[in-house]
Parts: C-alpha cells; sequence; structure tokens
C-alpha cells in the first residue's frame, strides 16, 4: 500500500485545474508518432485502404494498423497494441509503469472476443498488460460500446477527483476483426462506398483499429514533479438514451444532456467552446442525432454561444470502436495546442441543416478565437446502446 502523501509541503495548486493530462500516446491506422500523425490528419490522409476478407461484406475497405501484422492471433493482437501505447503514454508523462501511484483504467468494445474461444473472464486482457508491464495496482476495465475509450477517461477523472488515485493511465483499444466486419455489414451500418461523416452522401461507417492512452494526474501530483501538462480534463458528462440496442433516439435529448452535463461539471457555458470532435461515424442517423443536438446547445433561443468549429477523424482512423473515444481525445488536445483542425476526410458537401462550421479541403483554425488562454474542446462519443458520453478539455496555460 502507498503510504499517505506529506501535505505539509504541497505545492501551491489555487486556481489551477484538477485533473492534468501529463501524457500521452496513440497508435493510428496513420502511424504512432504523435505529432507525425497530428500532421498527417491536417493533410487529409486516410489509413482506410481495401482489407480482403474471406467473407463476403458490403465493403472491404477497413483501417488497419501498419506495424501490427493482420495475421496475428486477435488477443495477441490486442495485448500487444495496448501494452506499447500504454508505455508510451506513461513515458511521455516522464513517468515509469512500476510507480505505485499509477492506476490503470482500460476500454474496449468487444476486443478479440468476438473470435477467441475458451474466453473465461471478458478483462483477462488488462491484467495481462498490467503484468507484464510489471505494474503494481489491478487494473479497471469497462465497456460501454464506442463509448468505452471516453468512459475510461471519465472514471479516471473520478477516482482523482475524489481521492481514490493521483495518477491515472486511461485509454481503449481495439482491433479490426471478421466477426466485427461481419456484424456491421449485417447490421447495415457498413458504408457500401466510404465514410463520409456529415456529407450528404453519408451512407455508414467503415471499420478501423487503434489505440490512445492518456496520463490523468491531479494538480498537486503533477505540480510536485514540475510534470509538463497538454492540457486540462476540466469535466465529463454521459447519458444513456436507452431507446435501443444498436439505434439512438433521434430527438438529439441525449447528445445535449451528455453536452449540458459536461459543461456543468467543467463549470463552463456553451460560449466557452471552441472546437468539438464530433463522433461523426458516417451513418446518416447518427449524423443527424448529432447534427440536431450541436444545433440545440449552441444555437438554442436566448443563448450567446459562438459557432465551435466541428471536426471528425473516422475518414481517416476508420471507426475504432472501443478506442474512438481515447483517440478523439488526443485529437482535441492537439487541436487546443495548436488553434487549428483537420479537415473532415470525405466531405465535400454538408448534409443540409448541420449548424456548425465544419473545415473541407484543408485545415481550419478556430475563427479568430486561438489566442483564448481559456479556450475549451469537446470531444463526443455516442455508442451502441444509447451510451453517450462528453470531455470537456482546456488547452495548456
Amino acid at each position: 500500500m502507498v503510504s499517505a502523501p506529506d501535505t505539509t509541503s504541497d505545492p501551491d495548486t489555487t486556481g489551477a485545474p484538477e485533473v492534468w493530462v501529463t501524457g500521452l500516446a496513440w497508435s493510428t491506422p496513420l502511424g504512432t508518432g504523435l505529432d507525425d500523425v497530428w500532421r498527417s490528419l491536417l493533410d487529409g490522409g486516410s489509413g482506410i485502404r481495401a482489407v480482403p476478407s474471406v467473407h463476403p461484406l458490403r465493403n472491404e475497405s477497413a483501417a488497419v494498423l501498419p506495424h501490427l501484422s493482420l495475421d496475428k492471433d486477435p488477443g495477441e493482437r490486442l495485448h500487444i497494441l495496448s501494452r506499447d501505447t500504454l508505455a508510451d503514454a506513461v513515458a511521455d508523462a516522464g513517468l515509469d509503469v512500476t510507480d505505485p501511484r499509477l492506476r490503470t483504467v482500460f476500454g474496449t468494445s468487444y476486443g478479440p472476443h468476438l473470435d477467441t474461444t475458451g474466453v473465461t473472464a471478458l478483462d483477462d486482457w488488462c491484467a495481462d498488460v498490467t503484468g507484464e508491464l510489471n505494474m503494481p495496482q489491478a487494473p479497471v476495465s469497462l465497456t460501454t460500446a464506442c463509448s468505452s475509450g471516453s468512459d475510461s477517461l471519465l472514471v479516471g477523472a473520478e477516482l482523482i477527483g475524489n481521492g481514490d488515485a493521483e495518477i491515472c493511465v486511461c485509454g481503449g483499444a481495439d482491433i479490426l476483426t471478421p466477426a466485427k466486419r461481419l456484424g456491421h455489414s449485417a447490421l447495415g451500418t457498413m458504408s457500401p462506398t466510404s465514410l463520409r461523416a456529415f456529407d450528404e452522401a453519408h451512407d455508414g461507417t467503415i471499420l478501423g483499429e487503434g489505440a490512445a492512452f492518456l496520463v490523468l494526474e491531479s494538480a498537486r501530483s503533477a505540480t510536485a514533479r514540475g510534470a509538463r501538462p497538454h492540457g486540462y480534463l476540466l469535466g465529463a458528462g454521459s447519458a444513456n438514451d436507452a431507446v435501443n440496442t444498436a439505434a439512438p433516439d433521434l430527438s438529439g435529448d441525449s447528445v445535449v444532456r451528455a453536452v449540458g452535463r459536461a459543461l456543468l461539471a467543467a463549470g463552463r457555458h456553451a460560449e466557452d467552446v471552441v472546437v468539438v470532435n464530433a463522433h461523426g461515424s458516417g451513418t446518416p442517423v447518427n449524423d443527424l442525432v448529432e447534427s440536431r443536438g450541436y444545433g440545440r446547445v449552441f444555437s438554442s433561443e436566448g443563448s450567446t454561444a459562438t459557432s465551435p468549429t466541428v471536426f471528425a477523424t473516422k475518414g481517416a482512423f476508420g471507426h475504432t470502436l472501443g478506442a474512438t473515444g481515447a483517440l478523439e481525445a488526443v485529437a482535441v488536445l492537439l487541436a487546443l495546442r495548436d488553434g487549428v483542425v483537420p479537415p473532415v476526410h470525405g466531405l465535400t458537401t454538408v448534409m443540409p441543416g448541420f449548424p456548425l462550421p465544419l473545415p473541407m479541403g484543408g485545415p481550419a483554425a478556430f475563427d479568430g478565437r486561438i489566442d483564448r488562454i481559456d479556450r475549451i474542446g469537446l470531444s463526443v462519443t455516442l455508442g451502441f446502446g444509447g451510451f453517450n458520453t462528453c470531455l470537456a478539455f482546456e488547452g495548456t496555460r
């Protein structure tokens, strides 16, 4: 057991956000380097390509990791992906994976389990990863469909805010498997053409794989060791519409509630938001729900809110299911750092009625507000089963 810290010499954190982001790492179909991948996104790159399948599918396109062969066992692929990305995030924070203060929170959708026999527990993979890295504390694992990565950060922030942890390594990881491709093909959520989020010709999503982990740290811990923050997680909110196992509530109520709760937890208002990383799955239903939700949050009667720029990364990464929320959280922090967002890949004609600006053809700055120190960005995820989560981040000071 770790002894309680000596509070007699605690650094002064008056006015500082409670939860700092001190480490970042991602593994994507565009590569693993934090800034290399970000530059590729800004250039409009995409990792989606033809991936042959032995089964008939609506579309054989997918976004796969270039450094992790599909020939490996699915469980082994998830293990390697999670282990390496987690270790990179901890190293980026200037910490050691064996530090007894580290708590881990893992999120995934189905991981390898739809394609694996003899599974005894769905969270064994998390314990295997932390065990190989000699991390002393038992991991927390969760699955809330496509919101799993976001919810891992929500849980980590709660652990820190409640005083149950000083440092949490939180993230999501998911891999492409034959069963997932068959499932989305059968559901009709897979696009027969290409992923075009918020485009008038959107007709479905394209699956991908990847991982991202973020190191969340209390202000006291981060300040005491002179940590360099990438930003701050100010608040999180979630809502479940409980309408259907796959389809969302078309009213947008759940999006409005999740965003509203995140802003309330952050102590901010809609007019403070300069950028939103949308779920942007490319399915007509999900895109419509987000459009309606954002219209109500940022354009409601009596609101003084301006129009934040909306972007989406699934056209570049594919829909990475349980990893998507963590990957998009990293993208929001990089956008806040640089005051610019990448173009929405595949977007040529914005769907009717979308209420906020969307970047097309090239990167876009934050409409003249990039010099604001208190600018905040939102990351929104919509998961099967109605799991909707919003994370509110502030850029570095």
